[in-house]
This record gives C-alpha cells, structure tokens and sequence, in this order.
C-alpha cells in the first residue's frame, strides 16, 4: 500500500451515486411497497451498502483500513430507475472515495440480486464518484491569492563553518517549491542570537511574510534560535508548534523536547523548526499547507 505515514489526519468526505434501472413500473411498485419475494428491497440493500462500506479495505488491496464515521445511503426513485447515493465521512489521513463506491456498487448490487426473480430487465448502469473533500482537493484554500516572499535560514555553527553539510533548510526548500511558494532567501548563520535577530528584524524590514528558522530549538548551550526569537514577536501562536510537536511525538519519542515557537513580527510569520533533515521534513508535514490559512485569517477571513 502506498506510505501515508507523512500525513496528517483531517476531515474527508465523498458522495458517490450508483443507478439500477427496471423494465417495468410493477417492479418499481413492488419495492416500493414491500411485496418483493425475498425481501424489503431498500433496507436489504442499505444494510449490505453499509457493512460494503466499512469492509472496502477487505476487498479492494490497496485501500488502507480507516475509521468510517459517517455513513448514509439515501434512494431516490426516477420514473424506472433508483439514485442511490452514498455519503461518508472520515477524520484520517487518506480518503473515502473507494469506500464510497464500494458501498454505491454493492448496494446496487444486492438490489439486482433480489429483483432479478421478478424483473429479468434489471440492470446497474453507472456507478461514479460525484464529490470529495479534504486531502488534496482541499489544499488550494489554503494558498494565499497574491504570492508570498519567503525565507529560509540555517541556524548551525557547523554548517555556517563548512564542518557540515546542509540537509534540513534544502528539505524545507523542496518541500516549500512542492506548494507552489518561492523562496527568495536561502541563508546559512551561526548559532548565535545576536545574528538570528538581526536577521528575522532584516527579513520583516524587507516584507517577507514567511521566514522559516531550522536549528537552535533544542537545549544543548548553543540552541538559542526560540529565545533570539520570542522577545521580538508581537503575536505568537502556540498552536503552531503545539501541532508540530504533537504530529512528531507520534513518530519519535523526543519531539517533546523541541522547544520550537512560532508568530508573527509584524506582517512576517516565523517559524522556528529542528535542525535534523526528519525533524525538519516532520514539521513541514504536520504544518502544511493548512498553517497557509493563516494569511486570510490575519486579513480578516473567517474560519470556515
């Protein structure tokens, strides 16, 4: 099954639709009033279009067990055909459109099964998804309409000194490219908080809106990119960081010791992340694109 590991669980939704149609309207009556031989026709096959749904990753081998927790399949009866639609809802990190179709298909499939002894003209036409929401789908809300200036600063004295090479500021780089952001500054400083100031003051001077700061969050003597930071913020945002460590800390035992911040100086948003390539790509994950909203908001937007 392909990794999902890297994400984060949001609310997911899908509506799919499958159609059966009859030869006649004394197939349509039967159902409608209960008198098909081998049972009541919707209910048979809502049950069956239910337990299709939470069995999907049973049947179909790429599909990951989830959490289903919403379900409904509703009929609508047009001239010689039954809507069926399916609805549900997930809080995970991958979707719930096969879950949708599978429940669609499986529904129209048990009414076939119970109709054919009295209409040998039955038949399931089209099974399709009709919408979706949240993953990918839900991402472009998150981006800001007019392009952001962005900023990536290496907080490390060996790097700064050449000792090592960079790993973690060209992994955020990539994965700032991945949403479509353009970095302006790229930069490597010593772990000094004289200089992480200058710098963050330099970056909000200048109109960036995003400046991301990788290394110094830990607590060896010489991390001391959060506390450069903080006096300078003007609003800070613990739930930033509150989500980075807490996606972390179900992956590592140990990013309860990141001692990251995040806020605003100005109209310019900083981030402060770790220092290692993981940690670095970990809160990347756990923060985007959604923490993109936060642009709107601050202009006045309501949440939805």
């Amino acid at each position: 099954m392909v990794n999902i590991t890297h994400k984060s669980s949001t609310l997911r939704k899908a509506i799919a639709t499958a159609i059966l149609k009859v030869s006649s309207p004394e197939t349509i009556a039967a159902m409608e009033q209960r008198k098909v031989p081998k049972g009541d026709v919707f209910e048979f096959a809502r049950a069956a279009g239910l337990l299709a749904i939470k069995k999907t990753s049973d049947v179909i081998p790429d599909c990951h067990p989830l959490p289903v927790e919403y379900a409904a399949i509703t009929y609508q009866v047009e001239a010689l055909s039954v809507r069926i639609t399916v609805e549900v809802h997930t809080i995970y990190k991958t979707g719930v459109e096969v879950e949708a179709m599978h429940g669609a298909s499986i529904t129209a499939l048990v009414m076939y099964d119970m109709l054919k002894p009295i209409d040998k003209g039955v038949e399931i036409s089209t099974v399709r998804l009709e919408s979706k929401e949240g993953g990918k789908s839900g991402r472009k809300k998150h981006l800001p309409e007019q392009a952001l200036q962005c900023a990536v600063i290496v907080c490390s004295d060996t790097v700064s000194k050449g000792e090592k090479e960079d790993t973690a500021g060209k992994s955020i780089l990539e994965k700032l490219s991945g949403y479509g952001l353009e970095v302006h500054t790229y930069d490597v400083i010593p772990d000094d908080a004289e200089q992480i100031q200058l710098k963050v003051m330099e970056l909000s001077k200048a109109g960036y809106q995003l400046a991301i700061f990788t290394g110094g969050t830990g607590l060896s003597a010489r991390d001391v990119t959060p506390d450069a930071i903080a006096p300078l913020l003007d609003r800070e945002i613990p739930g930033i960081m509150e989500t980075a460590r807490r996606y972390g800390q179900d992956r590592m035992p140990y990013a309860m010791l990141s001692r990251g911040i995040a806020g605003f100086i100005g109209d310019l948003l900083v981030l402060t992340l770790p220092g290692s390539r993981n940690g670095a790509l970990e809160t990347m994950d756990a923060l985007f694109p959604h923490i993109l909203h936060v642009y709107a908001v601050k202009d006045g937007t309501r949440h939805e």
